[in-house]
């Protein structure tokens, strides 16, 4: 799917995130929003993601005109098109490794339900296999990484919006993640991940540089301050997180 921002302005607690943004987005690559701290990356990120609303321009999905979608609109596209691998992982530490990808448990939730064969194929994919009963909280920042995006995998998303997907981790599961994230592309899938790890960066078919309104296309080789700037306005906080929750909600639903 062709995701596109064109010309978008956001301002956060009275300040100019972003200021006449465009980016593509294709399927098939990875592409990198990159720049320094505070220039807004996460904020792009989430506004192409439907989590957060535009102040001035258009959000474009395959061509379509999604700006100004509402509640019920973003619930199906979150639902029937995208993943999220955001900077807290969205893991339920207190379910098992089989139910945080899946997402779907029996009428009484003793047993986790969903296509077993997909999970088991997700699980090996992401380095996961055999621990499916154990209880997420177990598991390291790394392999939590892994988790979110077995469940992108399960799922079979199109779209897959990654937040500083790399930035706790070691450089061994830094290059696990990586490939996987490049594997996801290569199937297809469109892929966008707000980085400023220059490895990820280097694995990217394509980057943009937020604030620049420069996009470049390479070869592939396989901010904290705007999370703060965004609790600074209570009613886009508000917004974020009632669009993350939904989110959660579709895939909890087993939607």
């Amino acid at each position: 799917m062709l995701i596109e921002a064109q010309g978008i302005s956001v301002a956060i607690g009275g300040r100019t995130v972003l200021d006449g943004e465009t980016v593509h987005c294709t399927s098939g690559i990875m592409t990198a929003l990159v720049g320094p701290s505070g220039c807004g990356k996460t904020t792009l990120l989430h506004c192409l993601g439907l989590l957060l609303p535009v102040n001035q321009g258009r959000i474009l999905i395959d061509g379509d005109d999604v700006t100004s979608y509402g509640t019920a609109a973003r619930r199906r596209f979150w639902r029937d098109h995208a993943a999220f691998v955001l900077q807290d992982y969205g893991i339920m530490d207190e379910e098992s490794v089989a139910f945080n990808v899946t997402m779907q448990t029996s009428v009484l939730g003793r047993r986790v339900t969903g296509n077993q064969e997909r999970l088991a194929q997700a699980l090996e994919q992401t380095g996961l296999q055999g621990r499916e009963g154990e209880l997420a909280s177990r598991l390291s920042g790394g392999e939590k990484q892994r988790l979110a995006l077995a469940r992108a995998i399960y799922k079979d998303a199109a779209i897959l919006y990654a937040d500083e997907p790399t930035a706790s981790l070691d450089a061994t599961n830094r290059r696990k993640v990586i490939d996987l994230f490049a594997d996801f592309a290569a199937r297809g899938r469109t892929v966008i991940v707000s980085t400023h790890d220059s490895e990820m960066i280097n694995a990217c078919g394509a980057r943009h540089e937020v604030g620049s309104n420069s996009s470049s296309h390479h070869s592939s080789t396989s901010d904290p301050a705007s999370l703060e700037a965004l609790g600074k306005s209570r009613h886009r906080e508000g917004w974020v997180s009632h669009g993350v929750t939904l989110a959660r909600q579709n895939n909890r639903n087993g939607m």
